[in-house]
Order: structure tokens, then sequence, then C-alpha cells
């Protein structure tokens, strides 16, 4: 099928086109950036295919880089302002048996462009372009599919995810992304095929599995997930919180909630570790979960403790990134901080800005904002969200580490007899310790009165006070926490 239609394509890449056009050779786009273009979209990236094989490419172009078994050539262009461009071409290709599910045993370039298109997983990504006609290449009613919002496969779906398993996963993304449908004999074959998807590396399923998570829709393509099978050879710790009951406060299992809060995260487009945060927040619920007879309901206690221990293995499962990774972690952690402006204190405040940083406090208010329309509750009011703003403002200007302080290491040694380790460190969390209390005491001349002080004190009664306040000794801290929380019948 053929249609001609002109669509607005970088220059860059029309005149790499043009290049191969004018050395005799046929030249398409393909894949996602057609379907893109269809759409109305602008595409993320732009695939270029072509009779040309890879020596006649890299004839073509002075710079390039060929060093793939797949064909790929890197045309590398230097813009007027000196910024580089990178394009890359691919020559048709044929290819063999996926035995290990995730790429082809064999590679041999194909003589025709329907050869080429027929191996691509999903009909609205097997069409192609032509820049130099405006022809529109459809051997496979992909453009149908597009206007009637479906997802079906090139050929045989069950073939197509044996093929390479991460296209079950990419099934349900596309489904996300574009507000699609999969036609039955997808949602058949993946059902059927769901366990394969183990054999994928973890970072390939990573970045697929965060695709539907930045989705628009991410509660469709949780939901589409667990029901194909597919979360729970991926995150099934999630699954924990399928039919798992929560007290009187909530009218949602603590699956429906996590994928509700996830979704405003969605609505609100907030960032990626907000999304993921909020995706995990209460995922310690169902191993913390007991009656509480006297209550008459269930209690949840230490859930944010063991929600952050489990989120840092699946994150480290993932291979996230760490610094991303501590930061979810920490969102995690603090997320039932406790939040009536009549009764926290500022120092309270203080040391949640503290524990979170400066610099994830913001989020957190995110994560608690989706906690909230999660158990279908409405937002904060105003005023109590203004409230607990200004105060955040407020901590955030006091000092919450030792970097903070009035006085450094260097100073202390001078002014006493302490020499480079651990003891420096001690009373310098001791000193932070008084600080958050009463950030008025960060002055040069109480800090370094203070400091003397610590450094007579013996090594076992000054690691006591540093540890305290350098770490806070969890435990005990979260016996306080849960006191606040009966106290005043929250969770």
């Amino acid at each position: 099928m053929l249609e001609n239609k002109e669509f607005k394509i970088p220059q860059e890449i029309a005149d790499v086109c043009a290049m191969l056009n004018k050395a005799g050779f046929e030249v398409y786009l393909v894949g996602g950036c057609v379907r893109d273009l269809i759409l109305g979209r602008i595409p993320k990236d732009w695939d270029i295919t072509t009779n040309a094989k890879p020596e006649e490419i890299v004839k073509i172009f002075p710079k390039t880089v060929y060093e793939n078994t797949f064909g790929t050539v890197v045309v590398i262009n230097e813009t007027e302002n000196n910024t580089l461009k990178v394009v890359e071409i691919t020559p048709y290709r044929l290819e063999g048996k996926y035995t290990d599910k995730r790429h082809p045993d064999s590679i041999k370039w194909a003589d025709n462009l329907e050869d080429d298109l027929k191996r691509r997983d999903f009909t609205v990504n097997a069409m192609a372009y032509k820049p130099s006609t405006g022809e529109i290449v459809d051997f496979f009613d992909g453009k149908k599919d597009l206007k009637n919002k479906i997802i079906h496969a090139v050929g045989e779906a069950d073939e197509r995810f044996r093929e390479d398993a991460l296209r079950m996963l990419r099934a349900v993304r596309l489904a996300c992304e574009l507000g699609f449908v999969m036609a039955d004999e997808i949602t058949r074959a993946i059902t059927k095929n769901a366990s394969l998807i183990k054999e994928i590396s973890a970072e390939r399923t990573r970045d697929e599995f965060l695709k539907i998570i930045e989705s628009p829709e991410p509660m469709a393509g949780l939901a589409l997930t667990q029901k194909l099978g597919l979360l729970k050879h991926i995150i099934p710790e999630l699954e924990e919180g399928i039919g798992c009951k929560q007290n009187s406060d909530h009218i949602y299992e603590v699956f429906e909630h996590l994928s509700r809060a996830l979704q405003h995260s969605a609505d609100r487009q907030w960032p990626l570790g907000v999304r993921l945060a909020t995706l995990f927040h209460d995922i310690g619920k169902p191993r913390a979960r007991e009656w509480l007879k006297e209550k008459g309901d269930y209690t949840f206690y230490g859930h944010d403790v063991i929600g952050a221990r489990v989120v840092e293995k699946i994150l480290a499962r993932l291979c996230m990134p760490k610094k991303e990774s501590e930061k979810i972690v920490k969102l995690v952690r603090y997320h039932m901080f406790f939040s009536d402006t009549d009764q926290i204190t500022l120092s309270a405040v203080r040391r949640l800005v503290k524990n979170v940083g400066p610099e994830n406090v913001w989020d957190l208010m995110k994560v608690r904002q989706c906690d909230r329309i999660g158990m279908g509750r409405p937002k904060e009011s105003p005023y109590r969200l203004r409230k607990y703003e200004a105060m955040i403002e407020e901590a955030a200007r006091a000092p919450v580490s030792v970097s903070m302080l009035k006085i450094n290491g260097n100073r202390l040694m001078k002014i006493s007899d302490e020499k480079p380790g651990p003891r420096l460190g001690w009373i310098l969390h001791a000193l932070l310790e008084e600080v958050l209390e009463n950030p008025d005491l960060n002055t040069v001349e109480y800090m370094e009165k203070r400091a003397i002080e610590f450094s007579k004190l013996p090594e076992i009664e000054l690691k006591k006070l540093g540890l305290v306040g350098k770490e806070k000794k969890l435990e005990e801290e979260e016996k306080e926490l849960t006191l606040i929380r009966r106290r005043h019948f929250v969770k």
C-alpha cells in the first residue's frame, strides 16, 4: 500500500536521506518515527533504512562509525555552530532465529524493503516513509490499525514474542503511550509466553517498564502487566498488595491504592522519581499488616521502614542508577511524616528535611498528595497545604547537615586536642543534634564552646551522642513515631 504525504523532517535526517538517494540507493524512514508522524506526534528517534550495504554507506559519508553486528552505520555530521548530529542508518536485513529470546542468531542483508518490514514487531511499527516522494509504504495495514487504535502483531504474535520476549512489555507500553487496545491474539500470546520475560536482561526490562510508568496511563499499564502475567516476573512484591485489605481509613486494597496514586502522579505530569516512589510507597504494608483487636481494625506499623528495604532490593534488581535509587528509597522511607500542622513542631520538620534531604523534600510532598488521592480523598485543604509548605521553607533554611554548622573539622582540631578520626564526626553530629532542636544555637561562639566541652568527654559517651545525632537509631525513632501515630489515630 502506497500513500503520498509530506512530513516535517529534521534537516540532518533529510540531508542524510538525500545523500543516499544521490548515490543511487533507496532510502526510507521506518518504525516508530513513521507511526508518530502519521499520528501528528513528534518522534523521539529517527530510524533510516536503505538497500545500501554498510561498506557502501561508509563510502558516502566522510565521518562514520561502524562497529557492530547489526549493520548499523553511525553518521556524524558537524553543524555550523560546531555541535555534532548523529544519525543511524541500517541496511534492509533479514534475521535468523532468536534462540536466546533476545537477539537474532544471524543477520543477512535483504534485497527489498518488504523483507525488512516483515521482521518487525507490530503493524503500527512496520510502515516506511520515502522522503524523496512522500510515499507511505504499508504492507501490513498499520495505518488502518492506527485509525482503529489497536495493536496487532506483524504475522504470528506467538512467534514474534518467542523471538524477542521484550516485545510483550513493549505491546503494553505502546497501548499506554498511544491510548490503544491490544488485539485478542496479542493478549493470548502474552499470557502464554509471559514467563519468557525472565530471560530478558534486567536493564532492557527496566527501560521498557519505566516507559509504562512514564506514560499518560500507567495505572492501565500496571493492570495489564499484572493481568497478562508479566508483573510477577518483574516486580512480584507489588502483587502482594492484591487483595490486601487496609484499615477503615481506606476504601481500596493496597494494589489498587498504589495504582490510583501512581495515576495521579501521571495526571500531574510529575517526574519518574516521584512516580516510582508513589508506586512503591505502601509496598511494605502486606508484610507489616496486623489485626489490632482493641481497635477492631488492621494496623501497618513500620510499613514505611519495611517498604524502604523492599524497594532498595527491587531497584538493585532492576539495575537502577544509584543516585535515583537512593532518592526513591528515602521518599518511601519517610512518606509517613507527621502532618498535623497544629501539633507538629519545627524541630520535627527540620529532622524530616535532614532525613530526606532539602533537595527531595518537595518531591516528598508530591508523594503525599498522590497518597491522599489514591485513598479516594480530596487534596490537602489550601490552608493546611500552605501552612506545611511554609514550615518546610522555614525548616529548610536551618542547618540540616554538619556542613551547614558554623564550625568544621579543621577549626575543631585547632581549638581542641582532637586529631583526625571518628571523634571529629561524633562531635559534629552531636552539635547538629542540638541545632536541629534550636537553629539559633548555630553561632560560632556557641559551636566552639560546645565543641570544646564535647571533646573532653570519654570516647564511649561521645560516640553515643554522635550516633544519636548521625543515625537517630532507627529502632528508637520507630518507637517514637508509633506512639505519636497511635496517640493521634493516624497510620
